[in-house]
């Protein structure tokens, strides 16, 4: 599938599909590309909703984390993203990496069937309505969990070794290396853009996030591409230019930024969910007993944080708890 050529980005339709003809570019006499449908665009998770419905008992962080960013925030940094962009699509390392691919978007382990048995056989793969004609560079970085090391991984340090963390990571570290060499072999589109420093691509993947993920968020990648501008090939100055004071008031809020980051993973991980706390119906039990203990401890950690005068505060831990359940 991803060694097919496509004419242009988009998804993909039946010939007959009843869109207006303007918006289809026929690819053969069965199928046509037309209106992009993908998440990206199109965003329908519980907790996407969250963002735009007005004051609401659901409606989590996103009013009362400093981060997020205010609408001016948004509003200039996505501006000043969509002139980086610009310069990124007039380089012809980006042209070459950008090739229009159709690969499935979310393949996951929950996507995965296999026979029961025999696990090595796959009697399915679910989960296509999202897959759409995307640049390759979207796909270059991606890993799903099937290959992706636990939160423990081998790069973190503070974590005691045991032999079945040992385990663990010796048969992650083989998905990963088995996943990437497949990914080589039967996918050349991404060789160009695995070549490059996946720095140049990041405003491509985050810029249509900040209401989800914050204005911070994009702020961190677009100083990190300011920084290596003319490190990573690209020719002039960069669009975006902070100031010295803009880098100083950042900093503070992408430590709060990456504070709630850690303390969200540590949570899907710890209660084998997503980030709208999806679990199936069967483990439901289980993961509210284990997020009401996760909980107590992380406020337990608040209360005596606050009792011998640190910076994290009982008011302070409560703001970013992502889920609703207490």
């Amino acid at each position: 599938m991803a060694s097919l050529n496509f004419p242009a980005f988009g998804s993909l339709y039946f010939l007959d599909a009843p869109i207006h003809e303007s918006k289809k570019i026929p690819i053969d006499n069965k199928f046509c590309i037309g209106p992009h449908c993908s998440p990206v665009f199109w965003h329908c998770n519980p907790g996407e909703l969250e963002l735009y419905g007005g004051p609401s008992p659901n409606c989590g962080p996103s009013d009362s984390l400093s981060y997020r960013g205010s609408i001016e925030d948004h509003t200039r940094l996505l501006n000043t993203c969509q002139e980086v962009i610009r310069k990124l699509i007039d380089d012809v390392r980006t042209q070459e990496a950008a090739l229009p691919t159709l690969v499935h978007a979310d393949l996951h382990k929950r996507n995965i069937y296999v026979s029961p048995s025999d696990p090595t056989v796959i009697v399915g793969i679910i989960d296509w309505q999202s897959t759409s004609i995307e640049p390759a560079f979207i796909y270059a970085n991606e890993t799903p969990d099937l290959a992706s090391f636990p939160s423990d991984g081998p790069e973190d340090d503070n974590v005691v070794t045991s032999p079945e963390r040992d385990r663990r990571v010796k048969d992650a570290s083989i998905c990963y290396q088995t996943y990437d060499v497949a990914m080589k072999g039967f996918l050349p589109k991404l060789r160009p853009a695995r070549l490059l420093d996946p720095t140049l691509f990041r405003p491509f993947h985050y810029c249509h996030t900040t209401w989800r993920d914050s204005a911070t968020a994009l702020r961190q990648e677009l100083i990190e591409l300011a920084a290596r501008w003319t490190e990573l090939g690209m020719q002039g100055t960069c669009p975006y230019s902070p100031s010295e004071t803009e880098l100083r008031e950042h900093s503070q809020l992408y430590e709060d930024f990456e504070t709630v980051q850690k303390l969200k993973m540590w949570l899907i991980d710890s209660l084998n969910t997503n980030s709208d706390g999806w679990v199936p119906n069967e483990a439901w039990d289980t993961a509210q007993d284990a997020h009401r203990a996760a909980y107590e401890e992380w406020m337990k950690t608040a209360r005596e944080s606050e009792v011998q005068g640190g910076d994290l505060t009982i008011e302070k831990a409560e703001k970013p708890w992502p889920f609703d359940s207490r």
